[in-house]
């Protein structure tokens, strides 16, 4: 064998050990490498989670609290529809009170136009102005036979200044009666005046069966007279 072929198989050989001792200390390098990586990924991977999970939780807080404000302020919304539905239910009921009030007014207006009056002459010299007129019978709640009851307070006496407030326009709740009697069969007759006593009045009334009393003729007089 030549020297040559020597020097190449040797050389040949250098290199191949050189070689295997590069790979080696590339694959130790790659092995720590990698292990490094793994520790800095496990170790500190819980770390850099965290805040994720705080941020999570923030949100979740701030979501329950956009939802509490949601809930309240649909509460609150809830509670002025209530109050403003109550509030127009409440003017509803009272413009239709006062539109029933109107109403009943204008139909005792007319029922007061409707009412044809004549004078007629004086009975005494107390008296100033005589009338009669077309009234109707004020109604009744009493059935069957009628026999008048002449107590203060009864179902009769009530009607009877019913049936005056029909014919002479006083109040029937703030008139005063001075006297109420008999005038004939199913008939009375009663002297009224007003709180100052400024109106003076004695009413003639009918008893019409089932309909109540009904005004028949109205004396304006100067002054109240004695009771009978």
């Amino acid at each position: 064998m030549s020297d040559f072929d020597k020097d190449s198989r040797v050389n040949k050989f250098e290199k191949r050990r050189k070689n295997t001792k590069s790979i080696t200390v590339l694959m130790i390098g790659g092995s720590l490498l990698l292990l490094v990586l793994l520790g800095m990924w496990i170790f500190g991977g819980g770390n850099d989670d965290q805040p994720p999970e705080e941020e999570s939780t923030n949100t979740e807080e701030t979501n329950e609290s956009n939802n509490n404000d949601t809930e309240e302020s649909n509460e609150e919304q809830t509670e002025t529809d209530e109050n403003n539905s109550s509030n127009s239910d409440e003017q509803g009921n009272e413009s239709n009170e006062e539109e029933s009030n109107d109403e009943t007014d204008e139909e005792e207006s007319q029922s007061a136009n409707d009412v044809e009056t004549e004078q007629v002459e004086p009975t005494g010299e107390n008296v100033k102005e005589a009338y009669t007129g077309n009234w109707e019978p004020v109604g009744t709640e009493q059935e069957g036979p009628h026999t008048t009851n002449y107590d203060s307070g009864s179902q009769d006496r009530q009607e009877i200044a019913r049936a005056v407030e029909l014919a002479t326009g006083l109040n029937a709740s703030t008139l005063t009666t001075h006297w109420v009697g008999n005038d004939g069969d199913q008939k009375v007759v009663t002297t009224v005046y007003n709180e100052d006593q400024s109106e003076i009045y004695r009413v003639y009334l009918s008893w019409v069966d089932n309909e109540g009393w009904q005004p028949t003729k109205v004396e304006a007089l100067n002054n109240l007279p004695p009771i009978n």
